[in-house]
């Protein structure tokens, strides 16, 4: 039996290709490439007992009403990115325990994880990055175990937090630096002016918690 509209069916298998293509870059996260760098033993101990701990993620706040009301806020933010509650709850929850934990505030990585991944939890850069945080692999190899999974949700924000604060030691408390770092893009100003724009932006928190972001601009750089 001959089947009419041929040409046509390939059509749309061709178009069916194109976007099931462009699905799969949409993906593709935009972030940098963390640099490897060699630790002392010492570090290196540090960072890995760090990523070892395996409590509870929960809120810390002075009180359940504080917690309550701070969830709320960041939950209707975060609405655009994450639709399901559930989901919100979970991740809003894992970000506040693991940034509080590792001497992070909790804005901070919520605007670092809006650049880097825009909260897509299966982002990959081209780099090879992974997750919301958009860790590199060699981080398993380096400060934790072959075998994590650096998709899942507490994982991710693990080693994230923990190398965030690895470079904010690094630099001395200097977070702008510390980002350039994070995103291996250490002396160029885009990428730490987008995340301090979106933390003392959309995540700010309270009169204050305010952060003023002040754009930096190195040499050559345009705004």
């Amino acid at each position: 039996m001959r089947v009419k509209g041929g040409s046509t069916g390939r059509h749309n298998m061709a178009r069916i290709a194109v976007a099931t293509a462009c699905m799969a870059a949409s993906a593709i996260a935009a972030a940098g490439d963390q640099k490897y760098e060699p630790l002392s033993a010492s570090v290196q101990a540090a960072l890995h007992r760090s990523v070892a701990d395996q409590a509870s993620p929960r809120l810390a706040f002075a009180s359940d009403a504080e917690g309550i009301a701070w969830l709320a806020a960041m939950s209707k933010r975060m609405e655009k990115h994450v639709p399901d509650v559930a989901a919100r709850v979970d991740l809003l929850t894992t970000v506040h325990y693991e940034a509080t934990r590792a001497g992070l505030d909790p804005q901070l990585v919520l605007g670092v994880i809006q650049v880097e991944s825009e909260f897509r939890k299966y982002a990959i850069s081209k780099a090879g990055a992974r997750g919301y945080m958009q860790v590199m692999p060699f981080w398993m190899t380096l400060i934790g175990e072959s075998g994590h999974n650096l998709f899942n949700l507490r994982t991710n924000l693990r080693y994230g937090c923990t190398i965030l604060r690895h470079y904010l030691d690094i630099e001395r408390g200097d977070t702008f630096r510390a980002l350039g770092r994070y995103n291996g893009s250490l002396g160029k100003s885009r990428y730490p002016n987008a995340v301090l724009r979106a933390w003392s932006g959309k995540w700010d928190y309270g009169a204050g918690d305010r952060v003023v972001a002040t754009p930096t601009v190195y040499a050559g750089e345009s705004r």
